[in-house]
């Protein structure tokens, strides 16, 4: 199968129309369309189903997709690996990342790799849940998936270390720094959905602490957490990043008992990585910038 015509193909799939795809490629439209009825008779089945103006994957595209971001993606690693060498002068690096590890520790991951790399783009994907990234390494995609469960056995796994999440309380009088998470049950809490992990987290730790939650507010919209916890909608389980900022805005910590604690990994498919993804992750997991920590400190800092 030929590159070219793949590249093409992943494009119509991406754009949705012929004629945005051949403006993303840089090619004229009859000569990507020709690209593409090409590639459908040496495949022997039409990829696309013409839908008014646009373009859908038929179950034959459906099929090849995810291999042909893979086949494109390791053909461009390899022009990399070539191109870059090992100085990392050009290219990119295609990362994802749960919500809430977008701020830490990813955030902080990218302004160091930047740093060293300032010619390499890093183009950070925003998957719903845990599932959708392990989906978006595994085809290609995205080459790196920081998250805090893998429930992916086929993807190799980089442990970056573990995070005790805290619960944020509305403004008001002084409470216990510490407080036993039954008693933490008794907060109507704001959260995200039942398939987020944070959210599943939350349901785990109150149910072995013999608590339920209570709901106030449910909402995918991550970014309206805080802000609603400082309105006085309910407390929030959230992470120690997101929990500094909160406090500054006049919110109350509490450190729940037992602790709440999520391991971080990176997620990538088995194999050579490139230069830019590989570098990514001896930084992820080297010593911090400033000074020696252990892995839990790097997070969450010292308890």
């Amino acid at each position: 199968m030929d590159l070219r015509r793949l590249g093409y193909f992943l494009a119509v799939a991406d754009q949705g129309t012929m004629t945005r795809a051949a403006a993303a490629s840089f090619v004229s439209q009859p000569a990507l369309s020709k690209a593409i009825r090409e590639l459908e008779s040496e495949l022997g089945t039409a990829l696309f189903d013409r839908v008014g103006r646009r373009v859908v994957l038929t179950a034959a595209g459906e099929a090849l997709i995810d291999h042909a971001r893979r086949a494109v993606r390791d053909v461009q690693a390899g022009a990399e690996a070539v191109a870059a060498v090992a100085a990392l002068v050009a290219g990119h690096l295609d990362l994802g990342c749960l919500p809430t590890l977008a701020a830490q520790p990813t955030a902080g991951l990218i302004g160091r790799f930047r740093a060293e790399h300032p010619k390499v783009t890093v183009r950070l994907a925003d998957p719903d849940d845990p599932v959708d990234l392990a989906a978006m390494v595994r085809n290609g995609t995205v080459e790196l998936g920081i998250t805090d469960s893998t429930g992916a056995e086929d993807l190799a796994a980089v442990g970056l270390g573990i995070e005790d999440l805290v619960f944020i309380l509305p403004p008001g009088p002084d409470v216990a720094a510490v407080q036993p998470l039954l008693r933490l049950g008794e907060q109507a809490m704001v959260v995200t959905p039942p398939n987020t992990s944070s959210r599943q987290k939350l349901d785990l730790a109150m149910a072995a602490a013999g608590a339920t939650v209570l709901i106030a507010v449910e909402t995918p919209q991550r970014e309206a957490i805080v802000p609603l916890v400082l309105a006085g909608a309910g407390a929030a389980l959230v992470s120690p990043g997101t929990a500094a900022t909160a406090q500054r805005l006049g919110a109350r910590l509490v450190r729940p008992r037992p602790a709440i604690s999520r391991s971080i990994v990176c997620l990538h498919r088995a194999g050579a990585l490139s230069p830019a993804a590989a570098r990514f992750l001896d930084l992820a997991t080297g010593p911090p910038a400033h000074g020696v920590g252990s892995s839990r400190d790097r997070l969450t800092g010292s308890r």
